[in-house]
């Protein structure tokens, strides 16, 4: 089975998307295609870029690295839970993306993305420039939650049709995109 990691990307003390990110993880694994593993930057705790090697040599010192590259590259295809910063990505995202590279490679990327009345759709533009020098397929579907603070209940996102449905289409062309390119990979 394919294996997906829904990262939460913002590490902000407060933060929504644990919520949007618990809602999606849930999709995911019900979805059925994946086997899903939620990865919060959060708990991975990553200081700013500090490898003295360019990471496409993956000669890593620190375990912080280590446990970050072996994360990264056991999965098959990504789905990154993202707010939007300035109308760009958080920085966690913008780090935890340059710390490895050749894990990256020929993987797909999609995207659940919330916030104000963008719903972070910004933050995603921004990101996949990132993400094709990467070497990675960014998706054109998505999940796009704008004024997200009117789907949380005590905490917890609660979704309309219109984001369940836009996570079923973006799960299916994940798996497509996914089972298509594990060759290249080989």
């Amino acid at each position: 089975m394919l294996k997906l990691n829904v990262i939460i990307a913002s590490t902000r003390p407060g933060r929504v998307g644990k919520a949007v990110a618990d809602w999606f993880d849930q999709a995911a694994r019900q979805h059925g295609a994946f086997e899903v593993n939620l990865v919060d930057l959060a708990e991975m705790a990553l200081p700013i870029f500090d490898e003295p090697h360019h990471p496409r040599q993956q000669n890593y010192q620190h375990d912080h690295t280590k446990r970050w590259a072996a994360s990264v590259d056991s999965a098959d295809a990504y789905v990154l839970v993202v707010p939007e910063y300035n109308f760009g990505p958080t920085p966690a995202l913008v780090n935890a993306l340059n710390y490895v590279y050749n894990e990256w490679n020929y993987k797909p990327v999609a995207f659940v993305s919330y916030g104000g009345m963008s719903g972070g759709i910004r933050s995603v533009q921004t990101t996949k420039l990132t993400l094709t020098t990467l070497k990675m397929m960014p998706l054109i579907e998505q999940v796009a939650v704008p004024m997200v603070n009117q789907h949380l209940d005590n905490g917890v996102f609660k979704p309309e049709p219109v984001h369940e449905e836009a996570a079923t289409a973006m799960l299916n062309e994940l798996n497509r995109w996914a089972s298509a390119l594990k060759p290249m990979r080989g």
